[in-house]
């Protein structure tokens, strides 16, 4: 397998490149992390072992970037993009984001375009209010920028609710977490959302959306059948496919090589059960990241 990181100074945005040994004509670009417990190089490293090149880039906690999801520039995608086109000289290139990385995926393709398929995993429909490193104070400002301007941005108030605390609301069918209620509650502030609203019909790409239908870390089932509702209502040519889980939790999509990675797989559950519908519905939840990991290396493949 080869390997190659990338830095802002030298190439406009920090990554990690994973690639088969054997030449290819398929990469797929990752909304990665410098500080994330499954680390965006293992993603990379994933996709190699499917033949298709991995380019994990970082979204803040790095050199030269924003050391908070804040003001994160769509900008540096415009160097990965060119860096794969250009340079390495292939044609056929996805873009994958799961949770708060859908955010940059879509905003990837709209912005900049050139993907052939945008994957979307317990996704969100609105870019939020950026936080700072504590992740609980809100700065006022946009998660992303383009241009340096900040992207229009849907604000949840996290100042009434506990992000981690259980409780029952009368729209959901489980208990969820304060985060949950506080994006849902973002979510019914309709000139808000419309104004900033992602625009995936401008990916001009196959879109393959995937959550689970008990999702307790934000409504990202609501956001797949709106991003599928708008799509429709646009008369959109290109493929969409949506796959919802029954039982699914927040955590699905691809993971990494578990024969590889084994101690890390092993936390798999571990993070999982801080979802109480992970934990629940394990044996289910085990069985989605199988079938999503599959769902996406033919959606890429075909």
């Amino acid at each position: 397998m080869k390997h190659e990181d990338f830095n802002v100074k030298e190439h406009g945005f920090v990554g990690h490149l994973a690639g088969p040994d054997k030449k290819c004509d398929r990469a797929v670009i990752i909304m990665g992390g410098e500080q994330s417990l499954l680390p965006g190089i293992k993603f990379a490293e994933r996709f190699a072992d499917y033949g298709i090149i991995g380019l994990s880039v970082s979204l803040f906690g790095a050199e030269g970037l924003p050391d908070s999801p804040n003001q994160i520039p769509v900008d540096m995608f415009v160097h990965a993009l060119d860096y794969l086109k250009n340079r390495m000289n292939i044609q056929h290139i996805s873009i994958y984001g799961q949770s708060m990385g859908s955010i940059f995926a879509v905003l990837a393709a709209q912005y900049i375009g050139g993907f052939e398929n945008l994957i979307m995993v317990s996704p969100t429909h609105v870019p939020f209010e950026g936080t700072l490193k504590d992740k609980k104070t809100m700065t006022g400002r946009s998660v992303a920028t383009w241009k340096g301007q900040d992207i229009p941005f849907v604000t949840a108030d996290f100042s009434k609710v506990r992000a981690a605390r259980y409780q029952k609301h009368p729209e959901a069918k489980r208990k969820v977490t304060g985060m949950w209620v506080a994006y849902h509650e973002a979510y019914d502030d309709t000139d808000r959302v419309n104004s900033a609203r992602l625009h995936v019909e401008k990916s001009n790409a196959r879109i393959l959306l995937i959550a689970g239908d008990e999702d307790e870390a934000w409504p990202a089932e609501y956001s797949v059948r709106e991003i599928e509702k708008n799509l429709k209502a646009l008369g959109y040519k290109k493929d969409v496919k949506v796959i919802v889980y029954p039982h699914g939790s927040h955590l699905n999509g691809l993971m990494p090589n578990r024969e590889r990675e084994k101690k890390l797989y092993r936390m798999i559950p571990l993070i999982g059960f801080m979802y109480k519908t992970f934990g629940r519905y394990r044996k289910e939840n085990m069985s989605y990241i199988k079938k999503s990991e599959k769902e996406i290396i033919e959606w890429i493949n075909s």
